[in-house]
């Protein structure tokens, strides 16, 4: 890699919205971690700009407005010529790979799967048909396949990093485990902290966009709260959440203390006013935001193994875990009550944040590993890659120079 010219350029499934998503986090701190070590950073996309998008005026990022099937992005690839390109979710480089490889053909090509797609889609339908758990679907043929022809893809979980090489025998050297990067929490920060006391009600944040989302909110509504809140009578169950539709909104019930708060301006502050967070998470992939940020607050959880799924290590969860709905109730009711209890929850996920998703132990390698790689002599080594590369993209490639052409009429 032409390490002088240090240019990356992402190519964003949407520009990123930090406010709404777990997702759009984890694209600002990739962005963060490539500008602190000097990259130029070029973020493109062909998605349209909403009010909740990153403002990124105020750091060096060039902003590029791209089109589907277009060969403008191929003259923007020229004239840009990157280093690295990385791409945001298997959609993205689907749609893009190919003109990348044609016109940057030493370019590292990163995918950054945000989580994986075809897990949650499978856990999703398995929870609907109440049926085992079908990993082979055709969702994860075009995951696995984006996978492979990419020199490298970035997990977010260590769970994940597991089923991608034992269930489909991906080789270790294309992936890499690159967590939440979170600032540590300091003495400082627990200081400003709200007290135990000053602390009320249960609190849920999620994009509504995002199916576990909706799917957790319903499972409040319908087999928690009608019990938990003639157990703690006067306390109030607050749902946060971007994006939130008629259907989310039809659930308040203010006579049950049941509130959909809408989008939080900042939710981090949502959390932080609240003793616990409920998130009875049914289905789902990656890594939660939103215990990111309520242990960031120090606000402690309940969730299910699924909710918690690859977060913890072998750290104590700041709260509980249970998938049994009564158990959890009766563990949300101790936590609610026993400030003895919530402490020990507290000081755990001050634990799990400075232990696993602290940049000291992440950053600085990540780079060195992109920096180092030989990438001649890596993708010999994917020879079944370089198989999809030469076929399986030639299928995507005339189907877009199709759309291209039926565009120009």
């Amino acid at each position: 890699m032409n390490r002088s010219a240090k240019k990356i350029l992402i190519i964003g499934l949407v520009w990123p919205e930090p406010t709404s998503s777990a997702a759009g986090t984890r694209m600002i701190q990739l962005v963060d971690l490539f500008l602190q070590k000097g990259y130029q950073v070029t973020f493109a996309s062909a998605a349209s700009k909403s009010d909740f998008s990153f403002d990124f005026s105020h750091t060096s990022v060039v902003e590029e407005s791209i089109k589907l099937n277009d060969e403008s992005f191929n003259l923007f690839l020229q004239k840009l010529n990157p280093d690295i390109v990385l791409f945001d979710r298997f959609m993205v480089e689907e749609q893009y790979g190919w003109r990348v490889q044609q016109e940057c053909r030493d370019a590292l090509r990163i995918l950054d799967t945000e989580d994986l797609h075809s897990l949650r889609s499978a856990r999703q339908q398995s929870d609907k048909k109440q049926s085992e758990i079908d990993l082979f679907s055709d969702t994860a043929r075009r995951e696995i396949a984006s996978i492979l022809r990419c020199d490298l893809s970035l997990i977010i979980s260590e769970v994940e990093m597991k089923i991608l090489e034992e269930t489909f025998k991906i080789d270790l050297s294309l992936l890499y485990y690159l967590p939440f990067l979170e600032n540590e929490i300091t003495e400082e920060s627990i200081k400003n902290w709200t007290s135990f006391e000053e602390r009320a009600d249960f609190v849920f944040i999620g994009n509504f966009l995002h199916e576990p989302n909706w799917n957790t909110v319903q499972v409040l509504k319908t087999k928690i709260w009608p019990t938990l809140t003639k157990k703690l009578p006067g306390v109030n169950m607050n749902i946060y959440g971007s994006y939130a539709s008629q259907k989310v909104l039809q659930l308040e019930n203010k006579n049950e203390k049941f509130f959909i708060r809408g989008r939080a301006t900042d939710a981090r502050q949502a959390i932080s006013t609240h003793r616990i967070l409920l998130a009875p998470i049914q289905f789902g992939a990656g890594v939660k935001g939103k215990f990111i940020d309520a242990m960031q607050v120090g606000t402690p959880s309940i969730t299910t193994s699924v909710g918690a799924e690859a977060m913890k290590g072998s750290l104590d969860w700041n709260g509980f875990i249970e998938d049994d709905l009564e158990n959890f109730i009766e563990k949300a009711i101790l936590l609610y009550n026993d400030e003895t209890v919530w402490s020990i929850a507290q000081q755990n996920g001050i634990k799990i944040i400075n232990e696993r998703y602290s940049p000291t132990h992440f950053a600085d390698l990540f780079i060195s590993v992109l920096e180092n790689l030989d990438i001649q002599n890596h993708r010999q080594h994917n020879f079944i890659g370089q198989i999809l590369n030469h076929h399986t993209m030639q299928s995507t490639k005339y189907m877009s120079l199709w759309i291209e052409e039926k565009n120009r009429k």
